[in-house]
């Protein structure tokens, strides 16, 4: 028996099986299949390609030899199958992302496009561009390392341009900056916008509110110094983030110009013009302090929000961002895009995957859309 082939079509089978089934056993299989879903189910290719290579060599080495290796064999093709699957419920997305905005924005609003293949397909791994510059470990606050963020701009500094801040997910207790999003950072900074990645204290020495202060004084360092790096003095800003980052971004987007939340910074203008939540956990913080859910913070003159989830993310159940959703749509006077992604698990925002591309398009169409609106205000 070829045993270094039977490993690998072992691999693929466990690869299909977590993309396919949202997981939850115990710790260590749940950890394991969090791993490879976080890699596999955004880049399903990837597997495909090392399944059929190996597959080929253990033709043309003479390792199928046994009834036992032929049924190897058979195994791969089911596994081959079945990434084909995983592959084209991440093409869906394009469909689903202009579905939902248009339902929000309007019929029209979210515009057909051709996925970039060669990226996706040869290098989804590679986020940088060599038109974007990345100015690094700016200091935006006192927290040292935790207080530093990254600017992302056009190499030509073109004026004029829109800025978008993002801020990483990782509980709360862990995570970094230049690390989730990338693909959506380097794209826009690619077409004139300014983008920003920051760090932020963490947990268990600075609970909130210290992150929704940071995330505050992030905004107010963007209205001062984005202008330095192309955008315009009255720039459009768009606050996102992953995870708990979504978190942060929609407490931030809810609480404009609070002074509780600005010590020090009371007159900045902390107010933003959109926000974006990917893969949020949009509920009460850890203490449970219900004034820390964004769902209780909803009001009137929220800014318009585009919410992005996975129906299979293993971490945040759909409930959870439905819920915040709702919220706005029975308060807000701004328009909310909801977008479901069909497959999606946690973290899809990592790699150029057809799903996350196709839901950097939507962001696009969502700026764009809503930029417009400020215009004619």
């Amino acid at each position: 028996m070829a045993v270094g082939y039977l490993v690998t079509v072992v691999l693929a089978v466990l690869i299909v099986v977590f993309c396919l089934v949202r997981i939850r056993g115990p710790q260590p299989l749940f950890y394991f299949s969090y791993r490879l879903g976080l890699v596999f189910n955004e880049i399903p290719h990837v597997a495909l390609y090392a399944l059929v290579v190996s597959t080929a060599l253990a033709f043309s080495e003479g390792d199928i030899a046994t009834t036992a290796d032929r049924v190897s064999v058979g195994v791969a093709a089911v596994a081959a199958a079945g990434l084909v699957v995983v592959t084209l419920r991440g093409v869906r997305t394009a469909s689903v992302v202009r579905a939902a905005l248009d339902d929000a924005f309007g019929a029209g609003t979210g515009r057909r496009r051709r996925p970039p293949l060669a990226r996706i397909l040869l290098r989804p791994v590679f986020r940088r561009r060599h038109d974007v510059r990345r100015v690094g470990n700016l200091s935006y606050g006192d927290g040292g390392r935790r207080n530093l963020l990254d600017v992302y701009h056009h190499r030509s500094r073109p004026e004029g341009g829109s800025v978008l801040i993002h801020f990483h997910g990782g509980h709360y207790d862990q995570g970094r900056k230049n690390t989730q999003s990338l693909p959506l950072l380097y794209r826009l900074a690619g077409q004139g916008w300014v983008c920003i990645s920051a760090n932020y204290r963490l947990r268990p020495d600075f609970p909130h509110p210290a992150h929704l202060i940071d995330a505050k004084k992030v905004i107010a360092w963007a209205r001062e110094h984005a202008a330095e790096y192309g955008a315009a003095p009255e720039a459009s800003v768009f606050v996102s983030g992953s995870s708990a980052g979504g978190h942060m971004a929609a407490q931030a987007a809810l609480t404009p110009n609070e002074p509780s939340y600005q010590p020090g910074f009371e007159e900045a203008d902390t107010s933003v013009t959109g926000a974006i939540a990917l893969n949020g956990f949009l509920a009460e913080y850890f203490d449970g302090d219900p004034a820390t859910s964004p769902v209780n913070l909803v009001r009137a003159d929220a800014p318009p929000f585009l919410i992005a989830h996975g129906d299979l993310d293993e971490l945040v159940d759909t409930e959870n961002p439905r819920a915040l959703v709702a919220a706005l749509r029975s308060v807000s006077t701004s328009p909310v895009a909801y977008v479901e992604l069909p497959g999606g698990h946690h973290a899809f925002d990592l790699f150029h995957s057809f799903r996350f591309e196709a839901l950097i398009d939507g962001i696009e169409d969502f700026a764009a859309w809503v930029t417009a609106r400020k215009k004619s205000a």
